[in-house]
C-alpha cells in the first residue's frame, strides 16, 4: 500500500476515535499539505472499499481497511514526561503502524496508587503527550474501567510498561470477556530506567513550590 494511502486511512481512525477534529485538518496540521493533495486518492480508497464516506467532511474505516493497519496501545499518566517514557513509548511504536497512548483521569490514577500526587491535569499531561511527533494519538481515557477504553479504541495490541501493575493475563481476560482479540505484550526496562515517582520526590516538589 502507498504511503499516502496508509496516512490518509491513519487519519480516518483517529478522527473517528475523536469526531471533533475532521481528518483532513489532522493532515493538514500533523504533515503541512493542502487538502487538495489527498482528494484524488481518498476516492481511490472508496473505490477500492478501504473506507466509506458518512457526509461530505467524514469519512469511516471499513472493515478492510481497518485490516490494513496495526494499532498499539498504550496507558499511562504522564504526570512528568522523561526519557523513560520516550523510551517505552518508541519501542511500543515499533510493534505497528498507529501508536495511540491514553492518559490516566487523575481519578483512574488515584485509584490505582493511593496518596499519589498528581501535578498536571489531564488535559495538559495528553497536550504534552500529543507534542511527541511520535505518538499519533494521545487521548483521556474513560472514567469507568481500562476496558472501556480500550473497547473504544480496538487496538490490535496493548503493549505493557516494565512496571505497570496489571498482568499480561488480567488484561487478556478481561479483553476475552467483552469480545475484544488483542495481543498483550510486555516492554522492557527502558534506558535509562526513570521513574516519576523518583523525579517528584527529588525535584518534582521543590520545582512545583517555587
Amino acid at each position: 500500500m502507498k504511503s499516502l494511502d496508509k496516512l490518509i486511512l491513519k487519519a480516518i481512525y483517529i478522527s473517528n476515535l475523536d469526531p471533533s477534529k475532521s481528518f483532513l485538518r489532522y493532515l493538514q496540521e500533523k504533515y503541512q499539505l493542502d487538502t487538495s493533495f489527498f482528494e484524488s486518492r481518498i476516492r481511490g480508497l472508496v473505490d477500492l472499499g478501504l473506507i466509506g464516506k458518512i457526509n461530505h467532511e467524514r469519512y469511516k474505516l471499513n472493515s478492510l481497511g481497518r485490516e490494513t493497519m496495526k494499532v498499539v496501545l498504550v496507558g499511562g499518566v504522564f504526570d512528568i514526561l522523561h526519557p523513560g517514557h520516550i523510551s517505552t513509548l518508541k519501542a511500543a511504536k515499533l510493534h505497528g503502524d498507529i501508536l495511540v497512548v491514553v492518559i490516566a483521569t487523575e481519578t483512574t490514577a488515584t485509584k490505582i496508587k493511593k496518596n499519589r500526587v498528581i501535578f498536571h491535569n489531564e488535559n495538559l499531561r495528553r497536550e504534552m503527550v500529543s507534542s511527541l511527533n511520535f505518538v499519533d494519538m494521545a487521548l483521556i481515557g474513560k472514567e469507568g474501567t481500562l476496558f472501556d477504553t480500550v473497547e473504544h479504541v480496538k487496538p490490535d495490541i496493548i503493549a505493557l510498561g516494565y512496571d505497570q501493575s496489571h498482568t499480561e493475563k488480567f488484561i487478556a481476560e478481561n479483553c476475552k470477556k467483552r469480545n475484544i482479540n488483542v495481543r498483550i505484550l510486555r516492554l522492557n526496562t527502558p534506558i535509562p530506567n526513570m521513574k516519576s515517582s523518583e523525579l517528584k520526590r527529588d525535584l518534582g516538589d521543590s520545582f512545583y513550590n517555587i
